[in-house]
């Protein structure tokens, strides 16, 4: 099981922000990210507003606060970060399908709300899936469906394809697919989940229903509600005080998903102190613990 310090989920400017200096006070820090080089930032042709910086383009600007702080020491880690867990004096976070152990984690998810298909958030964890590592051999022999908006849907679908007697594909975003799969790619776009008279689940599309016993959904970020239950939020974005301190403890978050303005100088300052206050706490929590 990988550990570390500080789980910095989000690759922007306040995630790379926070990883440096979180390095500069002596944490071990891991960044989590699907894709390091999405997001607005990357499409911005040219910013003339950020210090010390004129008339970079967003892809650069990304490009050096990412390797500035790959230099000093920080992780990348590639996948979606599916569920936060407080568990005692540490942090479980379910990352792809594997655990991530950390003592604090620091929310840069930026302004991802990904919205969820009508029933899919009642049927959570009753035939509808976000992992299918974890719940794969539920279905063992059975028929599945994955519906997917982003590439990592491909390497679950094969991994399901094992276990499952049929594996149907369904995408819900455009995203490279292989040419000779070993599962079905069906045209439609998913609509809605229901359950079915005999307790499966009825996927609906633009194409019509059909019915299947798993329903596993991909996609490339969670929304910081759903990733942890419990946290609080104030007009759609992440509730923090002025150290960057949600209401959950050692949970902090910075940028775009703290609320506007939506400005790079601002997640950049805001992931500085996100790093500073749980450096403080660390350090504070570890001195008081019995030697």
């Amino acid at each position: 099981m990988p550990q570390t310090d500080l789980l910095i989920i989000g690759a922007g400017p306040a995630g790379w922000s926070c990883a440096l200096t979180a390095r500069q006070r002596d944490l071990s820090v891991t960044v989590v990210a699907v894709d390091a080089e999405q997001g607005w930032l990357v499409r911005a042709h040219r910013i003339d507003n950020y210090p010390g910086m004129p008339g970079v383009s967003g892809k650069e600007l990304l490009s050096c606060f990412r390797q500035q702080a790959l230099d000093a020491g920080a992780t990348l880690l590639s996948g979606v970060a599916r569920q936060v867990s407080p568990l005692g004096d540490r942090f479980m976070t379910l990352v792809g399908n594997e655990i991530v152990e950390s003592s604090a984690v620091v929310l840069t998810v930026g302004t991802a709300r990904p919205t969820t298909l009508p029933g899919e958030d009642e049927l959570l964890g009753q035939g509808v899936s976000w992992c299918g590592t974890c719940d794969g051999m539920f279905y063992r022999g059975k028929e599945v469906a994955v519906l997917s908006a982003y590439h990592g849907g491909v390497e679950e679908a094969e991994f399901l394809s094992k276990l499952a007697s049929k594996v149907d594909y369904y995408t819900m975003n455009a995203h490279a697919l292989p040419e000779n799969p070993p599962f079905a790619l069906r045209d439609g776009k998913p609509k809605s989940l229901a359950r079915s008279a005999d307790q499966r689940i009825i996927l609906t599309t633009d194409q019509g229903e059909s019915v299947y016993d798993g329903i596993f959904i991909f996609r490339p970020a969670v929304s910081p509600a759903k990733m942890i239950p419990g946290l609080a939020l104030e007009d759609g974005f992440v509730a923090v005080d002025r150290r960057m301190q949600t209401n959950l403890p050692r949970l902090y978050a910075a940028g775009d998903c703290t609320g506007h303005p939506l400005q790079v100088a601002k997640a950049v300052g805001e992931g500085n102190i996100a790093a500073i206050s749980a450096a403080e706490d660390l350090q504070r929590r570890s001195s008081k613990s019995p030697k």
